[in-house]
């Protein structure tokens, strides 16, 4: 009996020992493909959850209940009938608060540049040193970004190596012919320039402003409301002096679609002249997205 209880512990602790980095939920759309037989799809689909959730793709060890948690949604718009697929991919990750039931969403961007060549039982292979294929080198690029993402949040600046790892990425896929990679395919925003924003010292004060808006402001707001607040105000004028207009200016228009709303929540109930300072920063700094602020200006 000792012995079966040892065994049982033995392979609890190898579980953790080697648990994956990502939670990530996969769904494969294809609702323009005219065709009765879905199958391709849902192997697919299948395919590339275990590519994500089957690979170590951080230097640390992530316990199960650590993983981070993201979603992948590919909506197919083209498909030959055999190999060949076009579509879209949504990517959204999300890192939790402190102390609460609330996820707070730290990257989310729509690629519309996914095209990919994938028969069905075919293994997906991805080498970090050159270019295997374009599905494998996608979601390696998202895998990594979202570690870099993560790891920010939490550790000032702690994302640096795997951001490093998705440039690698970009780099090794530069000569492969498909869109995305490259500085002037799809107006400037894709797969390139947020690689290159990430690693670029024009935007070190965003990446320092993840980690201060996370670790020292959402995730003390559920003990101390009024100290994480203050907190993610005196870091808010950062956002003012991005350069917004800049060629590829891609990593602030990202963290204004994922953050615009929790801005506003964040200071919804702080005091008036508090709001109304916060209004008149993110106005500054965000007009796009000017009327989601306008509810700061009310008492």
């Amino acid at each position: 009996m000792r012995k079966m209880f040892a065994l049982a512990i033995l392979i609890c602790l190898t579980g953790s020992l080697y648990a994956q980095d990502l939670n990530a939920r996969v769904q494969v759309l294809s609702p323009k493909i005219q065709t009765t037989n879905k199958r391709i799809f849902q192997v697919l689909e299948t395919a590339m959850k275990d590519f994500l959730n089957g690979r170590k793709w951080s230097a640390d060890e992530i316990a199960p209940a650590e993983k981070i948690d993201c979603n992948f949604v590919l909506n197919i718009t083209s498909w030959d009938g055999n190999s060949t697929f076009s579509g879209e991919l949504q990517v959204q990750s999300s890192r939790p608060v402190f102390n609460s039931s609330y996820t707070s969403t730290l990257f989310s961007i729509n690629d519309k540049d996914v095209d990919f060549t994938y028969t069905e039982g075919q293994t997906i292979d991805f080498n970090a040193q050159n270019f295997q294929s374009n599905l494998s080198s996608i979601m390696a690029y998202y895998a990594y970004t979202i570690l870099g993402f993560d790891y920010d949040s939490f550790s000032r600046y702690g994302g640096t190596p795997y951001f490093a790892n998705a440039q690698t990425v970009v780099v090794n896929a530069q000569s492969s012919g498909y869109n995305g990679w490259k500085a002037f395919d799809s107006n400037n925003f894709n797969r390139y320039w947020l690689s290159e924003n990430l690693v670029n010292k024009t935007y070190i004060p965003l990446r320092s402003f993840y980690y201060d808006y996370h670790r020292k402001g959402l995730d003390l707001m559920v003990d101390n409301a009024e100290m994480g607040r203050r907190n993610i105000d005196a870091v808010l004028p950062v956002l003012t002096q991005l350069d917004r207009q800049r060629l590829g200016a891609t990593l602030p228009t990202l963290f204004f679609t994922a953050k615009s709303d929790e801005l506003v929540g964040v200071f919804t109930g702080a005091p008036p002249a508090e709001k109304l300072a916060a209004y008149n920063l993110l106005m500054k700094a965000d007009p796009a997205n000017g009327p989601k602020y306008q509810i700061l200006q009310k008492n």
